[in-house]
């Protein structure tokens, strides 16, 4: 009996490859197999770029981060700069008073010097002329060196 049953497998088969069937069927297998090889494939690739992606999506994430954060500190400069602007003008308002104060009191020094150095030149001129006219009397030539030596000292 499984003669039989081993021959009828044979017989079957045998019609099966002559009718082209088991060709179809095993061409389909093929198929299906390669098929299931590429996807497995394509598994693999999208795992080894999921890393890439990963690392990609955090650089991106930082970027924003710190875009985000330079218009905050953009934002801070800002507000700081205009919190800051009446003390500004103040501090430049009493720089430029201090600086007119200044120059009012150099010029004024400028002036007292002139003052006093149009004083030592009439003083100067006083004495050359006193000493010119001195010339002529020989007695109070003594008395003019006295003065000039005690201003020297």
């Amino acid at each position: 009996m499984d003669k039989l049953v081993e021959f009828g497998r044979r017989t079957w088969f045998l019609v099966k490859v002559l009718s082209g069937y088991e060709e179809r069927r095993i061409r389909t297998y093929r198929l299906q197999l390669q098929r299931q090889l590429e996807q497995a494939q394509a598994k693999k690739a999208a795992l080894r770029k999921l890393p890439e992606q990963i690392i990609l999506s955090e650089v991106r994430q930082m970027v924003e981060q710190m875009q985000a954060l330079n218009q905050q500190l953009e934002e801070t400069e800002a507000a700081i700069e205009e919190y800051f602007k009446p003390i500004d003008k103040g501090a430049e308002l009493l720089m430029s008073m201090q600086l007119e104060k200044e120059e009012k009191h150099a010029k004024e020094m400028v002036k007292v010097m002139r003052e006093n150095a149009m004083l030592h030149r009439e003083m100067a001129q006083k004495k050359f002329e006193a000493n010119r006219s001195d010339i002529g009397h020989p007695a109070s030539e003594k008395e003019s060196v006295l003065p000039n030596q005690e201003q020297s000292n």
